[in-house]
């Protein structure tokens, strides 16, 4: 078989001992030692697409892209590797994920984690302190990976951030308005936008007695509240991370805590959180947001959340997460859990940590989770049996007799000439009923056909696959009438 005579000369270009290759066709190769996982695979967490899932990919993207430029964004491109050290202690417990290179001419080098780090030593070595940009591009992860669920050790953000000194909450209310926008336009499913305030959850620990060095640890913990009980975070909290069993319980009666302006309310009037300097502001900014949602008019999807920490190290002020609720059923398929479709949050800090001068720069933005959106897409196109175009070939140029093959080429030479979408077949007399069929199985709308006869009277006939209606054009109007045939 093919498959064994790959494995042969695989054998001998990587010196893999003889027992590795199945003495027989058909039987499956065991692999030991250095090279116990075939070659001839992705690495785990990673993974090919194919036409069909990079179309449906790009329909995504493009749907977010026009959301960023709808709102001012430009784009920008960073490395894909940075600076080992730039990249280290920004991420809290999580920086365990990082993946580091090997040494390469003195430069220590490590795989971006996400594209908000990177942004911010573009700010800084940049000397920029205003802008509103979107950058789309592949991070990596050293995470455990769920394919099914869309968790990857390689995958796309697609992040909107805006960088500047203005005046509080009017950025932070326009990043969670381009979340509602997004997963709106995608229709995947009902969701719910949960937002928090690092101030808030920092003045709660505090009046509950958690001590300042473990704020970074709780938020971590914390952030599991989506995936656990409480009653195992609660013991986390306490048998692992050494918190006292009081101080926990009084924090477990806060982050129990989510509803909306009326929930802000009522924390601004707690004796307790209500004196805390750092919580009383972040109450007042959460207000003030809330006032510029209801302007917005979708409040009905945002839950102030006292749950939500978002366990990265760099976030300053307001934090925000939108899951989904529950999944459409439109097609009789199963759900598919993917957890959180966007995050994201303030980070007034992080600029300064690359600039010699410590200067800030304040920023606010979101990451839309693409791999975990495509997920549910992806899903629901297998259940439905859609069939996916993978091309925009606008017209098949086709012959129905031999010996065309000249006129084929000067015709198909013109419609490219013209910017028209048009392929042929690499054969020098195919068979028109092929011809015909392949455009059935493509997609492609129409038909240019030139024979003895059209080459005569100077016309060409065109053919609508769905009706099968043909119609001589003037071979000079042909690029037109193609033009107004596919009009949208």
């Amino acid at each position: 078989s093919r498959l064994h005579t790959s494995l042969l000369k695989i054998k001998s270009q990587l010196q893999i001992p003889d027992e590795a290759v199945p003495s027989r066709p058909g039987a499956v190769p065991v692999l030991s030692g250095p090279c116990a996982q075939p070659p001839f695979i992705p690495p785990q967490g990673t993974r090919d697409h194919h036409p069909a899932q990079m179309t449906l990919l790009g329909r995504l993207l493009g749907t977010v892209v026009s959301c960023f430029k709808r709102h001012g964004a430009a784009a920008i491109d960073t490395p894909v590797m940075e600076l080992r050290e730039m990249l280290m202690e920004k991420y809290g417990d999580n920086s365990k994920l990082i993946y580091e290179l090997q040494d390469q001419g003195g430069e220590l080098l490590a795989l971006r984690y996400d594209l908000t780090v990177p942004f911010a030593r573009y700010l800084a070595m940049n000397k920029i302190t205003n802008i509103k940009r979107y950058h789309i591009a592949k991070v990596y992860r050293r995470d455990s990976p769920a394919m099914t669920r869309g968790r990857y050790r390689e995958f796309y953000q697609c992040d909107f951030d805006i960088a500047g000194q203005f005046d509080p909450m009017i950025p932070d209310a326009e990043c969670l308005k381009i979340v509602h926008e997004i997963l709106s336009e995608l229709q995947i499913g009902d969701f719910l936008i949960k937002v928090n305030d690092r101030r808030i959850l920092n003045g709660m620990f505090a009046i509950c007695g958690i001590p300042e060095s473990k704020l970074v640890t709780m938020c971590s913990t914390l952030d599991k509240l989506d995936k656990m009980p409480w009653e195992e975070v609660r013991s986390e909290m306490v048998g692992e991370k050494g918190l006292s069993p009081e101080a926990v319980d009084r924090v477990g009666e806060y982050v129990q805590l989510h509803g909306g302006m009326d929930l802000i309310e009522q924390l601004l009037q707690d004796p307790k959180l209500s004196q805390n300097k750092m919580a009383k502001e972040g109450l007042e900014d959460m207000k003030l947001l809330f006032e510029y949602l209801t302007l917005f008019g979708i409040t009905g999807k945002v839950s102030f959340d006292l749950s939500l920490a978002r366990g990265l190290d760099y976030y300053t002020g307001v934090i925000y997460e939108a899951v989904l609720l529950q999944q459409q059923n439109n097609h009789g398929e199963e759900s598919v859990g993917v957890g959180s479709v966007a995050g994201g949050g303030r980070y007034d800090g992080l600029v300064g940590m690359f600039d010699p001068k410590g200067r800030k720069v304040p920023c606010v933005g979101v990451s839309i989770g693409i791999e975990r959106i495509f997920s549910i897409l992806e899903h629901r196109m297998k259940a439905s049996r859609e069939k996916v175009r993978t091309t925009e070939t606008q017209v098949m140029v086709a012959t129905p007799q031999k010996h065309l093959l000249s006129a084929r080429l000067k015709l198909i030479s013109e419609l490219w000439d013209a910017g028209i979408k048009a392929e042929m077949m690499y054969r020098k007399d195919p068979k028109l009923l092929k011809q015909l069929q392949y455009c059935e199985d493509t997609g492609i709308p129409l038909v240019a056909i030139i024979g003895e006869e059209e080459l005569k009277d100077g016309v060409v006939k065109l053919r609508d696959v769905a009706t099968r209606e043909e119609v001589n054009i003037p071979r000079e109007e042909l690029a037109a009438e193609i033009r107004r045939r596919l009009e949208p």
